[in-house]
């Protein structure tokens, strides 16, 4: 059974993967796998299909990518956005999760990375870490150590002083502030 892959751009949370499948269900296909940024569909789109499915999901604020580099990018960004907001992952070492998931070394993709985004994947990181922090805060349900242990910080300083540089304002600060200065994922 030969599989096709399709990689979608701006899939970065559980309400994309359900829209991505209600656009599916829409055009009767049904997908064998839907995951952030990812589609695998048993067989290939017609030419017919696949016009439909690009512009269903431009319309729905995503986009249906075919360039190589693009794809790669995508998928670097599916798996950071993966072990920061969906999963308490506090040991996420990205070097070593990329390159085993991606099956290439860390270098090429950080400098694929670098050049298309114009940061590293170091800095999606660490902003991806500070989106999720600005969530946590807003929830108020935990206090600062244990969202610095949740997110893998070596102290809360660390995590108050790069919360900070990003924002310009402490934990505490934005926490009085409130969910105005938070970031939709796509827009990180």
């Amino acid at each position: 059974m030969s599989t096709n892959k399709l990689t979608i751009k701006n899939m970065v949370c559980r309400r994309c993967i359900l829209a991505v499948e209600s656009i599916f269900k829409e055009m009767s296909v049904t997908p064998i796998l839907i995951s952030l940024g990812e589609v695998v569909l048993e067989n290939p789109l017609t030419t017919e299909q696949n016009l439909e499915l690009r512009d269903k999901l431009l319309s729905a604020g995503f986009e249906l990518l075919d360039d190589q580099r693009k794809q790669q990018i995508e998928r670097i960004k599916a798996i950071v956005i993966e072990h920061v907001h969906h999963r308490v992952d506090d040991k996420f070492n990205f070097p070593e999760v990329l390159s085993a998931e991606l099956n290439r070394e860390y270098s090429t993709l950080s400098k694929l990375f670098s050049e298309t985004e114009g940061i590293t994947i170091e800095q999606f990181v660490i902003l991806q870490k500070i989106e999720k922090v600005k969530e946590l805060l807003v929830y108020n349900e935990m206090s600062l150590s244990e969202i610095s242990d949740q997110l893998g910080y070596s102290s809360v300083a660390h995590l108050s002083s790069q919360f900070k540089k990003i924002t310009g304002f402490t934990p505490t600060q934005f926490r009085l502030q409130g969910i105005s200065h938070r970031k939709t994922l796509d827009n990180v």
